[in-house]
């Protein structure tokens, strides 16, 4: 389950959390979650272990709890339609059939929150999306995964600090917008 292309958020938050010298992981809200310091903010990360489409419990519950407005929580998450290893951020939206996003959006009341949408690319039939998204990265995956989460968490402070279209410019420039 952890190398799941489903997972590829979760992915994004451990290195995340690893590189920028964040607490270790607890339970909390139904989730994990880990606290560290990102350039001058203060970050609390939430890895949600509830089942996907009531992701939004805990959201919730933590945001309740740190007092967070959704216009200040970033979700990272995979993204069919994106090409493998590209990155694009954006505030609101659709679900576009996200059942972790439409849980937010329902629990959270909007979907006024940052989305950084990690593309994991689309196996090209709609019939086998469940699958693949299910299914664990190929060997072959790592080429662009692993530095395309690298610069993720590389990058991180420029997020943080409100710079998205910089956050994606500088994940383009260091993966290469993805495999070749």
């Amino acid at each position: 389950m952890a190398r799941h292309r489903h997972n590829i958020g979760f992915m994004a938050l451990d290195v995340i959390a690893r590189r920028h010298g964040f607490s270790p992981w607890r339970q909390r809200f139904k989730g994990l979650v880990a606290e560290g310091m990102i350039g001058a903010q203060k970050i609390f990360a939430l890895k949600p272990m509830t089942y996907m489409n009531a992701s939004g419990e805990s959201v919730q519950a933590a945001a309740a709890f740190f007092k967070i407005p959704p216009a200040e929580i970033t979700v990272f998450h995979d993204e069919l339609d994106l090409a493998p290893g590209k990155v694009r951020v954006k505030r609101g939206g659709g679900a576009a059939g996200h059942n972790g996003l439409r849980s937010m959006d329902q629990m959270l009341g909007t979907p006024d929150y940052w989305r950084v949408r990690m593309g994991i690319g689309h196996p090209g039939d709609k019939a086998r999306v469940l699958g693949y998204v299910l299914g664990d990265f190929a060997k072959a995956d790592m080429e662009w995964l692993l530095p395309c989460l690298d610069a993720v968490a590389d990058e991180a402070p420029i997020l943080a600090s409100g710079g998205a279209e910089n956050f994606m410019t500088r994940i383009a420039l260091l993966t290469k917008d993805g495999p070749k």
